[in-house]
């Protein structure tokens, strides 16, 4: 990330480390959101389109392009039209993992129904070690948390002595997700370097997100990857940013606009996105 280094008078300084003495907000990002309000840019935005309560009622049809994801973020996750393999968003770029277990960057013309991103501006870095499971590796994301309340964004960085996933194969619009992830392609590779890209969201949020924690891995090579299941790694390097401002982007495709959604989508969800302690 650059690096600005400027002069301020000592009781700009004075009352800038006073703030965030109160606050507990580190400097930097107190410094980074004034320059982001400042100049009309988002900061600590999660944007996103779509509801998860859609995707479960099988609404999997075109609400935005790639083309139109790409000025909202620079990290993020989601699928494709039919829910035709996962997407990875990492350092800029897109990539579809297909169910066949390819990668490819999609066109911009490229149809999303769901997608969630930011723009990665990490305030947090640590290491977790000795983890053995899915379970292992979000409750030690947990303890990065500051609060049950907010939205946070993780990147964790490292070589896996496995990496366990799913990749949803396409499906006719209207298939409920928990039945449409029944036919999932899965993988499993062991010794391998990547990175998960992932978001948890709070309790509150179940209705329109995934509550938790929601990975999607990408090996360093950019030839493999999906929707994470489980784990195991002896050391991994984790970033994490706060998120305190949620953009939430409703379709008006007819699918959407007539669809079901009073149900609560845990259940299935649970299901189709949280599977498999391995």
């Amino acid at each position: 990330m650059p690096r600005l280094t400027v002069e301020v008078y000592q009781s700009l300084m004075d009352a800038l480390v006073a703030h965030c003495e109160k606050t507990g907000e580190p400097l930097r990002h107190f410094v980074s959101r004034a320059l982001s309000d400042a100049l009309g840019l988002d900061h600590s935005t999660l944007f996103q389109v779509s509801t998860t309560g859609a995707l479960v009622q099988g609404v999997y049809n075109e609400a935005v392009t790639v083309g139109g994801l790409r000025t909202h973020g620079d990290f993020g996750l989601g699928t494709f039209e039919g829910l035709d393999g996962e997407m990875v968003v990492l350092d800029g770029k897109f990539y579809q993992a297909h169910a066949d277990g390819s990668i490819t960057a999609p066109a911009d013309a490229a149809p999303v129904p769901f997608a969630t991103l930011t723009n990665f501006q990490p305030q947090h870095r640590g290491t977790i070690e000795n983890v053995t499971s899915m379970s292992s590796l979000t409750g030690e994301l947990d303890r990065l948390r500051r609060s049950n309340n907010l939205f946070f964004a993780v990147r964790v960085d490292g070589r896996f002595d496995e990496v366990y996933w799913r990749v949803a194969c396409k499906v006719e619009a209207g298939v409920h997700l928990d039945k449409a992830t029944d036919a999932q392609a899965e993988f499993r590779q062991s010794n391998v370097k990547g990175t998960m890209v992932g978001f948890w969201s709070p309790a509150y949020s179940r209705t329109i997100a995934v509550a938790g924690w929601h990975l999607h891995f990408l090996t360093e090579d950019r030839k493999a990857g999906g929707h994470v299941l489980g784990c195991k790694a002896t050391s991994l390097d984790v970033q994490v940013q706060d998120l305190d401002d949620l953009h939430l982007a409703i379709p008006e495709t007819r699918e959407f606009l007539h669809a079901d959604l009073t149900q609560d989508p845990a259940a299935a969800l649970e299901k189709a996105e949280m599977a498999k302690d391995r």
